[in-house]
């Protein structure tokens, strides 16, 4: 097992079949940087286009259709003391009449206290000039080069994950990707300092990162859309418009998670899902809105595994 360090000099704004740009092993490490979705660097050098450009791809080295991508996200960290959001709420998650109250306002500025773990208005607004918000850094867009040859937006998500914006995607978190291209060729960036649930201004805090992660691979083992594990619960994804679809790719991945690991019945497994789920509303700004199933672990922990 080895810990790479990669410092990037080049970024993608698709998903796909992207020369790789380092070889990795499974059971590796990497350290290395991503830019914010405009392309802005730690120094707030513009070094990329947009949007949402990408570190990577790394290429996995015996991984191939039909595999899973196993993702630890080891380290999360904003490497600046600034960030920024949009001011105002996306039209579509506010009632019709109440869209022409929504003011056009310019980009909002957060300061990042890396020591006090928070961030805060550089410019408050009237009633916010004691807020500070607790830091909790994420990957915004992540994932693996899409099924088919396609080369996927940034801006979006799919099978491949993508644009999920989940604030779930954190350090600690371990991530699975079904693998559609030899090596999975894995891509990440979009780094927020915090988000709220959905990304209703269309952004969280925007931030360039450090991050440190970590490989594995399952072969032969087929899932149809991404998955996560946390200390607390199990979880799956589905991307989507509208959320209704991300909702019910979501809990079939879930329905097929629970049958192919804790030997439950589509019965037995509706069963628990339906006095068990807990659901996470992640994105509902993107091309594709993403909505997270999860199974709390004190409940699989009373399952009577195969």
């Amino acid at each position: 097992m080895t810990t790479h360090t990669f410092r990037p000099d080049h970024y993608f704004t698709t998903m796909g079949a992207h020369p790789p740009v380092l070889h990795i092993a499974p059971g590796d490490s990497v350290v290395t940087t991503t830019v914010d979705a405009i392309g802005q660097d730690a120094q707030l050098q513009k070094v990329a286009g947009t949007p949402n450009p990408q570190t990577g791809p790394f290429f996995i080295d015996g991984a191939e259709q039909g595999d899973t991508l196993v993702v630890h996200l080891d380290r999360i960290r904003p490497n600046r003391d600034t960030g920024f959001t949009n001011a105002s709420l996306a039209p579509n998650v506010v009632d019709p009449e109440f869209v022409r109250e929504l003011p056009d306002l310019p980009r909002f500025d957060w300061t990042i206290d890396l020591d006090a773990w928070t961030a805060t208005p550089l410019a408050p607004l009237p009633g916010m000039e004691d807020l500070h918000v607790p830091l909790d850094p994420m990957l915004g867009c992540f994932g693996v080069a899409a099924r088919g040859g396609q080369a996927i937006s940034t801006m979006t998500s799919a099978h491949h994950g993508g644009n999920m914006d989940y604030r779930g995607f954190k350090e600690g978190v371990t991530v699975y990707f079904p693998v559609f291209e030899p090596g999975a060729l894995f891509f990440l960036g979009d780094g927020h300092a915090v988000q709220g649930d959905g990304e209703i201004v269309g952004t969280g805090i925007e931030i360039s990162l450090d991050v440190q992660f970590t490989v594995g691979l399952r072969k032969g083992e087929q899932i149809g859309w991404p998955r996560g594990e946390n200390e607390d619960a199990i979880f799956t994804v589905g991307n989507a418009r509208p959320l209704d679809q991300a909702l019910q790719h979501a809990t079939t991945e879930m329905i097929q998670w629970l049958g192919t690991h804790f030997g439950l019945n589509v019965q037995a497994a509706s069963a628990v899902l339906g006095q068990c789920v807990e659901y996470d509303i992640a994105n509902v700004y993107d091309p594709a809105y993403t909505v997270v199933c999860k199974v709390p672990k004190r409940v699989l922990s009373m399952l009577q595994m195969p």
